[in-house]
């Protein structure tokens, strides 16, 4: 079985809700991404969203751009990115890795050895938010018989489209909070537990929530109506914050600290 359904399986049984960070692979660089890892596994993550780093986001605000071009100022590949969830394997981690990609570096990595990594280094998802249903049933195809879930973004649009999508989708469904780019929100749109209700109604799947959320009371908020809660930008902040104590061999323990307790703080 996949780990992401055993994952929600094993929740569900509990009746926990599922926290899944996201952070951008290779910042501030790839042996403190794999420390990080560790850290965020400690502090009670659930599955966690690997994000390649990369010059042309269409989803991402400013905090997860400004770590991409920290990451790409070492050249940070999609290779490399998909090699650290197998370092990070070799240092003890078990929860499930999503890879979270454009289109763009996968087309050009080529379909065969982007499969053959993933099954490599135990990756068990994949995001590529600017491939639309309309265009993906060619990766949805090879993701299905390569064992990995491809997991869409769905939006507050139409129900139809709703429907459309998750219909086809593995894994869960990834709910937008609201229209825009990633991004720490104090407010979010008016009518969003009402989509997210529209969702469930239209999936047997997992439904999480992402986009803005950023803290324990927002968290809280949302485990009551979705199975798990994506938290990106502001981890991703909280890491850049991080950089100067993760830079100093004197000061990286603390560093750390301060990021595995952040998160724990998130879980609750």
């Amino acid at each position: 079985m996949n780990r992401i359904d055993q994952t929600f399986a094993a929740n569900k049984e509990k009746g926990a809700s599922t926290l899944i960070p996201f952070i951008t692979v290779g910042d501030p660089d790839l042996v403190t991404t794999v420390e990080i890892i560790q850290q965020l596994e400690q502090a009670g993550a659930d599955i966690l969203e690997l994000g390649v780093p990369y010059s042309d986001p269409l989803a991402d605000g400013p905090v997860i751009q400004a770590s991409s071009s920290r990451a790409l100022k070492h050249q940070v590949s999609i290779v490399d990115c998909i090699r650290v969830a197998g370092r990070a394997r070799e240092a003890g981690v078990q929860m499930p890795f999503i890879l979270f990609t454009y289109y763009n570096p996968v087309l050009q990595l080529g379909f065969d050895r982007f499969f053959a990594l993933l099954a490599e280094n135990d990756i068990s998802g994949a995001i590529i938010p600017d491939l639309p249903v309309e265009e993906n049933e060619e990766v949805r195809a090879l993701c299905e018989s390569h064992g990995v879930h491809l997991i869409p973004l769905v939006a507050p649009t139409s129900k139809e489209r709703v429907q459309k999508i998750t219909k086809t989708a593995h894994g869960f469904i990834y709910c937008v909070s609201s229209l825009g780019v990633t991004g720490t929100r104090i407010q979010f749109a008016s009518g969003v537990e009402e989509f997210i209700t529209d969702v469930r109604r239209s999936t047997d799947l997992p439904v999480a929530v992402g986009f803005g959320i950023s803290s324990r009371e927002q968290v809280e908020r949302f485990e009551k109506v979705c199975d798990a809660v994506v938290v990106g930008s502001a981890i991703v902040r909280k890491i850049g914050e991080s950089v100067p104590l993760l830079e100093n061999p004197s000061t990286r323990q603390e560093g750390l600290a301060q990021i595995r307790e952040f998160v724990r703080a998130l879980k609750g």
